[in-house]
């Protein structure tokens, strides 16, 4: 056996005696007393953060402080609430504490796979200075790859509000040409309706009922949306309920503006899309057809036939 050999398999005996270890520890229960943070939390959980006050058990203390030292090393907490936002995970679900955690989780999964396949790499005897990086190439690619995720579900349900915008603008202006007000129009389009901006204007008829006012909890919902259509609209809307101006017109008006937005961008994807389909065309369909067109005649002039 190999140097190398013998290297990685004290990297695995020593990795599995010192988690077997670590785990001893971490469930050892603890006789002391509980903290003051733990005794005075249940008196001012209506007053303070109720992620902060949630007592932590002994697998949790380590994680905690793993956590707090990545969201410390990692930056962008302000993107990433945003895209938590658009993507429909709000705060009480999936914060930017919660979703640093997921990916610090990837990163240490990816990290730990890139680990095994070095170790079976070297236990083969063919480790190489590739092999030696590969761990730290797997995490930064979980860590990564969580982030695509969310970016990439972010983008999805952005786009599936604009697309659902004119519709829902359009039976919002026939619940006001109705006689309804804007409220209760909002509160059956909710209650009636399915989709990613039915959900939020649920949220809307929410804020609204527990004292906000309307002009206030859509143009919140916007911002955080940050759906340009969306956004255009909202203030149309904030606008003419400052002014006075008929409701019922102007929706039915952004409705018109909205759909001639989706005829425009469905044009532009339809022509980048065409742009995409000419790359395959053109670098391999085209060339094999030219080879196999050519390929006959020069082989049979090489055989000095015809």
């Amino acid at each position: 056996m190999t140097e190398l050999t013998d290297a990685a398999i004290a990297i695995v005996a020593g990795t599995a005696l010192g988690v077997g270890v670590w785990l001893l520890v971490v469930c050892t229960p603890r006789w002391g007393a509980p903290s003051l943070e733990r005794r005075i939390a249940p008196y001012i959980r209506d007053i303070a953060d109720p992620a902060g006050l949630t007592p932590l058990t002994p697998l949790r203390a380590p994680w905690a402080g793993v956590r707090a030292r990545w969201e410390r090393m990692v930056s962008g907490s302000d993107a990433v609430a945003r895209r938590l936002r658009q993507a429909g995970r709000r705060a009480d679900r999936e914060g930017v504490a919660g979703f640093r955690s997921r990916q610090l989780a990837w990163g240490l999964t990816g990290l730990l796979c890139g680990a095994v396949v070095a170790v079976i790499v070297a236990l083969s005897g063919r480790f190489t200075a590739a092999a030696a990086v590969l761990p730290l190439l797997t995490g930064v690619a979980g860590a990564a790859l969580c982030d695509v995720v969310l970016t990439r579900a972010a983008r999805s349900r952005a786009a599936r509000i604009e697309e659902e915008l004119p519709t829902v603008l359009e039976f919002l202006a026939l619940c006001l040409a109705a006689g309804e007000g804007i409220v209760d129009s909002l509160r059956r389009i909710g209650r009636v309706g399915a989709g990613e901006l039915t959900t939020e204007l649920r949220a809307v008829v929410l804020a609204v009922g527990t004292g906000s006012s309307l002009a206030d909890a859509l143009t919140a919902s916007a911002r955080g949306l940050q759906v340009a259509a969306l956004t255009r609209s909202v203030d149309h809307i904030v606008a003419a309920l400052e002014r006075g101006a008929p409701l019922a017109q102007v929706l039915q008006a952004q409705a018109t503006d909205a759909r001639e937005d989706a005829k425009r961008g469905l044009i532009e994807r339809a022509g980048r899309n065409e742009i995409r389909m000419m790359l395959p065309l053109v670098f391999l369909i085209l060339p094999i057809s030219v080879l196999f067109a050519i390929f006959p005649g020069v082989f049979m002039l090489r055989l000095g036939i015809g």
